[in-house]
């Protein structure tokens, strides 16, 4: 799916949300087309660290994923995924000083197909608003996603928050992001850390016991 790959990462819309239907409509499952957006927002995520695309690509490629979504997520939904009964909830957010929400979206998307109940509440949210949140919703998961390095003591100041108001071993936090690894996770003080929605799926799973 080169092509559509290609419209995505060039931020055509319609061309490829043209090219989602005829894909699904000629029998590419939901997780292929899935698959082939997921390449596509890795690419630009390349692009915006190089300093070939800026913020505003990032903004259109959001929109962009999520009309594709209303699209996909009703093939995915018809292989099995998103059932009507809930696992468990994740509360997402995209920490304070970064706007970036294509993972968050992303990560999102995947878990309600899942059968996650998922409570997004934006991005550049500070780490109180975050921690009260998370004492009213009460999640099984806290999603915390930052594009940027700048993202990284936000986050850490999330764990903090919920040590202090004494919620931190009630929730997993789970980090995602473009520049996370093992160590990024340990400065943060996070249970898990996800450059792939998938690991975010496999986890929510494995601890809401889903099938």
């Amino acid at each position: 799916m080169k092509d559509l790959i290609d419209a995505i990462v060039a931020l055509n819309e319609d061309e490829a949300l043209e090219l989602t239907k005829s894909y699904l409509a000629k029998g590419k499952s939901g997780r292929e087309v899935f698959d082939a957006y997921q390449t596509a927002m890795a690419a630009i995520g390349a692009l915006f660290e190089k300093h070939e695309y800026f913020v505003p690509e990032l903004i259109m490629s959001g929109e962009l994923m999520s009309a594709a979504s209303d699209i996909i997520k009703p093939a995915m939904a018809g292989q099995g995924g998103g059932e009507d009964k809930k696992i468990g909830k994740a509360l997402v957010a995209t920490v304070q000083g970064d706007i970036h929400d294509i993972g968050k979206n992303i990560a999102a998307m995947m878990m309600e197909i899942a059968g996650v109940e998922v409570k997004d509440i934006g991005v550049d949210v500070p780490a109180d608003k975050i921690v009260e949140a998370v004492k009213e919703w009460q999640p099984g998961i806290l999603g915390l996603s930052g594009l940027l390095t700048l993202a990284y003591d936000p986050m850490k100041d999330v764990v903090a928050g919920l040590v202090k108001a004494g919620l931190r071993d009630k929730v997993k936090v789970l980090i995602g992001g473009g520049q996370i690894d093992e160590n990024v996770r340990q400065y943060v003080g996070a249970d898990v850390f996800a450059t792939d929605a998938m690991v975010n799926v496999t986890y929510a799973k494995e601890l809401f016991g889903g099938k």
